[in-house]
């Protein structure tokens, strides 16, 4: 048995851990009831949308960065208008082009139609310049380290044939357009054959020809048409033949493919290419006069700076003002046949008044000088003084081919008149179509 002084001692123990059981009870009690009490709802959830401006990047002007533009030359043109148009705002350069003298071409014949082409920077600085003087030659203007630097130089064309064909239904120009045939080689077309057709009255609705020709080529782009290398025209049922031929000396002519010699001593039109705008007549009526006067020549019209050549073979005999002629050069050429070319807007630098000339040298650039009321060629031919229709009248043929040169030109015949066969045929197929077969 336990004794009282041991139960009392245990007992003592049993009340303290009572005791601090108790407090601690207590304690936790507290602390549960200060905790929060969780959320028994279901939240609501909602979408706000807040506009927020984001600074922008400050911009920057890359100046290096280079623009391509082309530009044709329109009717009254200066330098000045056309680089503004193009959006050129650079001092120097424009100061430049006006003073130097290599320049020149840009500010006295900037020609409607030509092209200009630019590079240059997003601040309207000009870096480099090029302008279409002719159909071989180009103007060419750029900025170095040492200023602005300019020449003109020759195109590299590439040379090429093309094979057409096309059929008459009232004029040789309508039908020319209608093949897409260019001016200038329906004016060769005229000259090589008008000893053997009249081109003005001779023509037949359904007359068909077909033609080889060259045409020169800049990046694919056709720049000039050369010469017709052979053609075959129809007229009223009776078929014509030239076949063309050059020697070693760069002379050339007109054969028959059996060597007969079609070659002219005068041209038909001394211009590139041109239209009748006002043909030979006793009685016109005069635009500026306002009265029926003789109209003892042709007019050719033709846009400003088209190049004029020589008829024939001759001599400088005038060229200077000379009246309603205006600007005019008169050339005197041998059996008492003299040609007069009006209204040039300037004559060419390479002649002056006792020059020989040859057939197709330029003389001069078309104009409106003295009576005109647009730019045109104002030509006549005279013979022993008297004046004759140059559309009508006979021209003379030249001299038949030596004979050292025969086997070459039969050989190139033969070519070309095989190249003609195989165009008739694409033509007649073309004309002609196969009928579709039917199941």
């Amino acid at each position: 048995m336990f004794s009282k002084r041991k139960f009392s001692r245990h007992k003592t123990k049993f009340q303290w851990l009572i005791a601090i059981s108790a407090v601690l009870a207590i304690v936790l009690c507290m602390a549960f009831n200060a905790a929060p009490q969780a959320e028994t709802q279901l939240l609501t959830l909602k979408t706000i949308t807040e506009e927020v401006s984001l600074p922008l990047p400050s911009p920057t002007l890359d100046t290096n960065e280079s623009f391509w533009q082309l530009e044709q030359v329109r009717q009254d043109d200066t330098l000045q208008t056309l680089l503004r148009r193009m959006n050129i705002r650079d001092d120097e350069a424009i100061k430049f082009l006006l003073l130097s003298p290599d320049a020149h071409a840009l500010n006295t014949q900037l020609l409607p139609g030509h092209i200009v082409e630019i590079k240059s920077n997003i601040l309207g600085k000009l870096l480099y310049l090029e302008y279409e003087l002719d159909e071989e030659n180009i103007l060419v203007a750029g900025l170095t380290n040492t200023g602005y630097v300019i020449a003109t130089k020759k195109l590299l064309l590439e040379s090429q044939q093309v094979l057409k064909s096309a059929v008459i239904r009232d004029t040789l120009f309508g039908a020319t357009d209608d093949a897409g045939i260019p001016d200038q080689i329906a004016i060769q077309i005229a000259d090589i054959l008008s000893s053997e057709i009249d081109f003005y009255q001779d023509l037949r609705p359904g007359d068909r020809f077909h033609v080889i020709y060259e045409a020169f080529y800049n990046a694919s782009e056709m720049m000039k048409t050369g010469n017709v290398l052979a053609v075959e025209f129809v007229n009223n049922g009776q078929t014509y033949q030239a076949i063309h031929y050059g020697d070693a000396s760069g002379k050339y002519a007109y054969y028959t493919p059996e060597g007969k010699s079609l070659h002219k001593t005068f041209l038909r039109s001394p211009l590139e290419y041109t239209r009748i705008s006002s043909s030979f007549s006793a009685g016109r009526y005069h635009p500026i006069l306002q009265r029926i006067r003789a109209h003892q020549g042709v007019d050719m019209a033709a846009p400003t700076g088209t190049r004029v050549k020589a008829a024939g073979d001759g001599v400088v005999a005038f060229m200077g003002r000379k009246g309603g002629y205006g600007n005019v050069v008169v050339l005197s050429h041998p059996n008492g046949v003299s040609t007069v070319y009006g209204h040039l807007s300037r004559f060419s630098d390479a002649i002056r008044k006792g020059d020989a000339v040859n057939q197709g040298d330029i003389i001069g650039y078309v104009g409106m000088t003295g009576m005109a009321t647009g730019p045109h060629l104002h030509y006549e031919f005279l013979v022993n003084g008297s004046h004759r229709d140059p559309m009508k009248i006979t021209l003379p043929t030249s001299a038949p081919m030596d004979g050292n040169f025969k086997t070459a030109f039969h050989a190139q015949s033969i070519q070309l008149m095989a190249k003609l066969a195989l165009l008739k045929q694409r033509a007649q197929l073309a004309a002609y179509p196969s009928p579709q077969l039917t199941h």
